[in-house]
């Protein structure tokens, strides 16, 4: 089937094999192995300026390290569309945040976050303190992080997060 006749996804298609031309195939007949290098996927407009983008692409890679098959390249482009349920993106999020990949998001995600979000303009001490005040609200059971559904339950009450949450293609 070409990438023409499936719909919806096609346009992405063409999004995808433009960024490498020579390695990715017009014809996927046979689903070829290919992965574009993150080095090219973070150059695309949609991501360039994301302070997440290096942590967009390794959690949508297969193995973590930003490189891209077009099925990865789809899930992102799903997941991050405005269309996508709130519940699917909050654990999306969860992942892209939990930046040593404890299945928790610690008060030094939290941080590194928050550095990301202000594109570090707060001081040492006000991460601290917002990272304090985030974990007093949202850590449910008092373990001094939080669960995936500890974040869940603050990023749906959060109303800016669903529409901010997302790429545009």
């Amino acid at each position: 089937m070409s990438p023409r006749a499936e719909g919806s996804h096609s346009g992405l298609f063409y999004r995808y094999q433009d960024l490498a031309p020579q390695l990715v195939p017009l014809d996927y007949t046979n689903r070829p192995d290919v992965k574009v290098p993150y080095e090219l996927i973070s150059s695309m407009p949609e991501l360039k300026d994301n302070p997440f983008r290096r942590r967009i692409a390794q959690v949508f890679s297969e193995n973590g390290d930003g490189h891209l098959s077009l099925d990865n390249f789809l899930d992102m482009f799903s997941v991050m569309s405005e269309m996508a349920p709130g519940d699917l993106k909050a654990c999306y999020a969860f992942r892209i945040y939990d930046f040593n990949g404890d299945e928790y998001i610690c008060a030094r995600d939290l941080g590194q976050t928050l550095r990301g979000l202000t594109r570090g303009e707060l001081s040492a001490d006000e991460v601290r303190l917002v990272c304090e005040k985030v974990l007093a609200e949202a850590d449910r059971d008092h373990d001094g992080r939080l669960s995936l559904e500890d974040f869940q339950n603050m990023i749906l009450r959060a109303p800016d997060f669903l529409s901010t949450f997302h790429i545009r293609i």
